[in-house]
């Protein structure tokens, strides 16, 4: 595996866990659950500016991860759509270029 590949890989995994421990760590310290992270999102403007310019980063991600599955067939490639949309961006956009990137047989 290349270098390149292996930095997103690992920018995926950390893309995953680092995110969700601040998550879990909210929910645990308010007890609100996921309702309770949802609405902290748009406590003011400036947390409501940050998700929706995460949202259409994601929407953004989808739409160039469709265009370019449908051309390449790697189908495999689609798996960073839901990652994207449970985890986050932070781990789609790095698990969609690990994927894109290994050879086509």
């Amino acid at each position: 595996m290349s270098g390149l590949r292996m930095a997103y890989v690992g920018l995926a995994v950390w893309g995953a866990v680092h995110p969700m421990f601040w998550f879990v760590t909210y929910m645990r310290e308010t007890g609100s659950g996921l309702s309770g992270l949802i609405d902290a999102w748009y406590v003011n403007a400036s947390t409501t500016g940050l998700t929706w310019d995460l949202t259409i980063a994601a929407l953004t991600l989808t739409l160039w991860i469709l265009a370019e599955t449908t051309v390449r067939r790697n189908w495999l490639a689609l798996i960073a759509i839901p990652a994207t949309f449970c985890i986050g961006v932070s781990c789609g956009l790095p698990l969609y270029l690990f994927l894109r990137t290994r050879p086509v047989t």
